[in-house]
């Protein structure tokens, strides 16, 4: 009976490794095709496209004109999604996102109603500048995030499979923002933050989009071959060195765990949704680097995009213009010493 146990164990072992490989090729050309239009800002491109291959969503923050948008627009077309956009404003209403129902009256005069289905009915929703809308209107869109339907006048709609949105964030400096909640934040898998371009990028970007062709980006596979992906992720075998590692970093994040600085400078830490995507983003980002499996280096390469949006300061930390960057790198360093 062992025998048997362990052929099946090793063929399974091969499928997996088969469509590995398929996967790794299939991913390595969606960089490719990104890479025509969006110049440099690798790693966030990286980790925009990991939350989207791990099957989660994205939440990109960074000062406006940074062609976040046009990221999102790019890797809509690339992954052969249907996309829809839409721009948060202080006036936008929850129906403006989900849908609303509209009388009719048919050709006898009998009225019936109709649901309208909302822009959340993509596979790839962009929420422009998330934090200028009202909190009743942000909570619409994290709830349907996080449940995958939406109810309208006690009528349940299936959103479409697969189901992505990358939101946008400006610096919460900026006037007319409303912070999202930090419950709802953990709705993100990932935190992107987006930076200014390197100089040889800027270059390449101020020659490349002021001509008359500018390069538009192909699809390299469906929605479909997406969820392959997604389901392959899933099932990728995460050695137990590598599952340590993900554990005791989110916990060190945690005040009261026995880590001196975490006590010190962190108000709350990271709940188990941080090690859950994690898990996940560990093994997109081995395919995505062109490995079969996740080592230490994913763990620490995805702390700052994982930890980042789930934990906050204490008063004193911020006072002292320490920032949850500064803490996480901290940690990084005390779990590779």
């Amino acid at each position: 009976m062992g025998m048997i146990k362990s052929t099946e164990t090793s063929l399974d072992d091969q499928a997996i490794i088969a469509s590995a490989e398929q996967a790794l090729s299939d991913i390595a050309s969606i960089r490719a095709e990104v890479s025509k239009v969006i110049f440099g800002q690798e790693s966030v491109v990286e980790n925009t496209l990991l939350a989207v291959l791990a099957g989660g969503h994205a939440l990109l923050v960074g000062v406006p004109g940074l062609a976040k948008t046009k990221l999102v627009t790019t890797l809509g077309a690339v992954l052969g999604l249907a996309a829809n956009r839409v721009q948060f404003t202080p006036d936008l209403m929850p129906s403006d996102i989900l849908g609303s129902e509209v009388m009719d009256q048919d050709e006898s005069g009998r009225r019936s109603f109709r649901f309208v289905k909302g822009p959340v009915f993509a596979q790839l929703l962009m929420a422009d500048e998330i934090n200028r809308a009202s909190p009743r209107t942000q909570s619409a869109l994290l709830q349907s995030m996080q449940e995958y339907h939406v109810t309208i006048a006690g009528q349940r709609y299936d959103l479409p499979a697969p189901f992505h949105v990358l939101a946008t964030q400006n610096p919460l400096e900026q006037e007319g923002t409303y912070p999202l909640p930090e419950a709802q934040l953990d709705r993100f898998l990932l935190q992107v933050d987006v930076d200014y371009p390197e100089l040889a990028d800027e270059r390449k970007i101020l020659l490349e989009t002021t001509g008359l062709g500018e390069a538009t980006p192909h699809a390299v596979i469906d929605a479909e071959r997406l969820m392959e992906i997604q389901k392959l992720i899933r099932r990728m075998p995460v050695s137990d060195g590598v599952v340590d590692a993900i554990l005791s970093l989110v916990r060190s994040a945690r005040p009261g765990q026995g880590n001196e600085a975490t006590d010190k400078h962190v108000a709350w830490g990271p709940g188990p949704r941080a090690g859950q995507a994690m898990m996940l983003c560990a093994r997109a980002r081995a395919l995505y680097e062109g490995r079969l499996a996740p080592s230490l280096d994913d763990v620490h390469a995805l702390a700052e995009p994982v930890l980042e949006h789930r934990m906050a300061l204490t008063f004193a930390a911020r006072a002292e213009g320490m920032s949850v960057r500064d803490v996480i790198a901290g940690l990084i360093k005390q779990s590779r010493s």
